[in-house]
């Protein structure tokens, strides 16, 4: 014999489906039929250095001291000159700026230039319940929340699109635990809610609530029971001043 069927998750599962009907529609602007001028081209925000960047150091009156370096891990470079600086998240004309300070040290004019040869790919994680969780790797600038839910195939029916969390390395490689709400970036209801990503985040969707009410459904009556197999209740007519209620299996 079966227990009775837990309510809470009954009423929980009735309210996640009124909740979903009765979601506020958003008025957006229309999308133009062509892009406009300014629109053909995306540009990213200014680009700042990340680790793994080879960066070319080139010096005009002093050509024998040119090299190329790579980010450490750690952020920072060295060079003939200037043996520990560091380069990560700082844009190229910033990092001229520094290394022309310690250039001046021993050249009088050093006029050093900064070229990024080669750009590292971002890494971002992605799990929980997407279709395809996982590392990814983007070379340029850092995805968005919505670009990388795409990328990892979108959430899978159980994801819980509500709350979305992040964890990132702050300083001294502390984690930070935030969180976001997808829904609002599907339904358009708050656009910043896309929010982008940083180097090396990870992003977690949780499983929803109503995959806790199918688990248990699938657990209990669907293994045991045969889903065709019902009751159909016949009430008689009175007979002898008495009513009966008939019961029988029905396919």
């Amino acid at each position: 014999m079966f227990g009775p069927f837990p309510t809470s998750r009954v009423a929980r599962l009735a309210v996640l489906a009124l909740l979903a009907g009765c979601a506020p529609r958003v008025e957006l602007p229309q999308a133009p039929v062509t892009p406009l001028v300014s629109e053909q081209t995306y540009v990213t925000p200014t680009y700042r250095i990340q680790v793994g960047d080879v960066l070319s150091i080139r010096l005009l009156l002093n050509p024998d001291l040119n090299e190329d370096v790579t980010v450490r891990p750690d952020g920072h470079i060295s060079t003939t000159i200037v043996h520990d600086e560091r380069a990560a998240n700082r844009t190229v004309p910033d990092l001229i700026g520094v290394l022309n300070q310690g250039y001046t040290r021993y050249l009088r004019e050093p006029h050093v230039s900064v070229i990024v040869k080669t750009v590292a790919p971002i890494r971002v994680f992605v799990g929980g319940e997407v279709a395809l969780p996982g590392e990814q790797s983007i070379v340029g600038t850092a995805p968005t929340l919505a670009q990388a839910i795409a990328r990892a195939g979108g959430l899978k029916l159980s994801g819980d699109e509500t709350r979305v969390f992040l964890v990132r390395r702050g300083d001294n490689d502390t984690p930070l635990y935030l969180a976001t709400r997808y829904d609002a970036v599907m339904s358009g209801s708050d656009p910043a809610a896309d929010i982008r990503l940083a180097p090396f985040d990870v992003v977690m969707v949780p499983k929803l609530g109503i995959a806790e009410v199918y688990r248990w459904y699938h657990q209990y009556i669907q293994q045991f029971a045969n889903p065709n197999f019902t009751f159909s209740y016949l009430l008689n007519p009175t007979v002898g001043g008495q009513t009966f209620l008939n019961s029988g299996p029905s396919n």
